[in-house]
This record gives C-alpha cells, sequence and structure tokens, in this order.
C-alpha cells in the first residue's frame, strides 16, 4: 500500500493544481538538490509519459525548478520559479521524451556546476508522495518521506555492518535500507533512511569508516 492515510490521498498543502504533477515534481527537484549538495548552475529535464504530455498546463516545470531552488510544496515562491532560477544563475532545459516508463509520472533530472554532475530518476506515485529509482546509474529506491543518508563505499564485506553499528551507538533507528551496485568488487552505494535526522559529527564519523568513499545527508 503506497497510502497509509487520508491524507497521502488528498495530497500534501502546496501551490499547483496537481499533487502528483506539482507537488510530486517539486519534491524529486528538491531531492535532486539535496544530493548535489548545493546549488546547480543548469539543468536538463527529461520528461516521460504524463509529465512529458501536461508539463506545461500543470506546472511540473515551475515545481521542478522550484525544487532545484529548494522551495517546499507549500513555497509560494514556485510561482516564480523561472524567475528566481535567472536571478540565482541557474539556467535549465526541458526535454519531453517520448520512450516507455515503467510510470508515467518519471523525470531524469541532470545537474551540475562546471565541478561536477549528477542524474537522478524520480517517479510522482501520487498524493504528493515520489521515488527516487536511479541516482548516477545505480538502481535505488528513496521515498524522499524521511531523513535520510546516502553512503558511497566499496563493495568490501562489513561495511554495511560498520555503519549500521555506528547508527545504532547514536540510537538512530533505521526505516528503511537498501544496497546496489553496478559491479561485485566495485563501487557500491548505501541508502538508509532513519527516524530523525543524522548530526554532522555522526556522519563523519561513518565517513572516516574503512572503505567508505562519500557520505550524503538528506534531511526530512
Amino acid at each position: 500500500m503506497k497510502f497509509k492515510s487520508v491524507f497521502d490521498i488528498i495530497g500534501p498543502v502546496m501551490i499547483g493544481p496537481s499533487s502528483s504533477h506539482t507537488a510530486g515534481a517539486a519534491r524529486i527537484g528538491r531531492v535532486a538538490r539535496d544530493l548535489f549538495g548545493k546549488q546547480p548552475t543548469w539543468a536538463k529535464i527529461h520528461l516521460y509519459g504524463s509529465f512529458a504530455e501536461t508539463y506545461k498546463g500543470h506546472g511540473t516545470d515551475i515545481a521542478i525548478i522550484g525544487g532545484l531552488l529548494d522551495y517546499d510544496t507549500f513555497d509560494e515562491r514556485i510561482k516564480t520559479a523561472f524567475e528566481d532560477a535567472e536571478k540565482a544563475g541557474l539556467t535549465f532545459e526541458f526535454i519531453p521524451e517520448t520512450a516507455h516508463t515503467e510510470h508515467p509520472n518519471t523525470a531524469r533530472i541532470v545537474i551540475g556546476d562546471g565541478h561536477q554532475e549528477m542524474s537522478l530518476v524520480g517517479i510522482s506515485i501520487g498524493g504528493g508522495k515520489i521515488e527516487i529509482t536511479e541516482l548516477n546509474g545505480f538502481p535505488l529506491r528513496l521515498s524522499g518521506n524521511l531523513a535520510a543518508i546516502l553512503v558511497v563505499h566499496e563493495d568490501r564485506s562489513g561495511c554495511i555492518a560498520n555503519v549500521a553499528n555506528c547508527l545504532a551507538k547514536y540510537d538512530i533507528n533505521i526505516g528503511h535500507m537498501e544496497v546496489s551496485r553496478k559491479e561485485k568488487g566495485n563501487m557500491a552505494l548505501m541508502i538508509i533512511e532513519v527516524d530523525q535526522n543524522v548530526e554532522t559529527h555522526i556522519l563523519e564519523e561513518i565517513g572516516a569508516l574503512p572503505n567508505i568513499t562519500q557520505v550524503t545527508r538528506i534531511a526530512d
């Protein structure tokens, strides 16, 4: 079941006409910014299915840009996201695609700032809820509804246990966890959704563990 209450079905407080096409789109954009860790200077947004067909009329375009500017679903500034992006030095391009995807409300967001680049695939599953299904080629499932940390690490035994033990030491409860890899013995990615935000000193402690390459926090 995707929905747990009537409020999940109705959707969040939001700007725009559609929880799926507007609120969900804003959340996808905001998670992309969180994962990137800073304001991107350019974005290419590939839209699929219903997103591609109705993105202008339903405000999907301004919602994604608003999310990339760190605006929440209820932020009135979403209405002026295009103008605000220009002021912030963020250039963007929307690319409607005809390729079939598993979900009709799918966006692939590619962002960068001249120093680094990141790609992300997100779907809006209804009621303002989203799932992130791919990050830089890694398959994953991230809801965006809980605080989360992403840990890039070498595919070695003990990495998962070390990170879990570090969180347990600080009484941080794991709500959902997934691990994916592109190749055996190469780089891997942990997605850990937790019940509270993880403080910076804990992230630093995780980052100092053996075979850990990068640790990123996403606030709820």
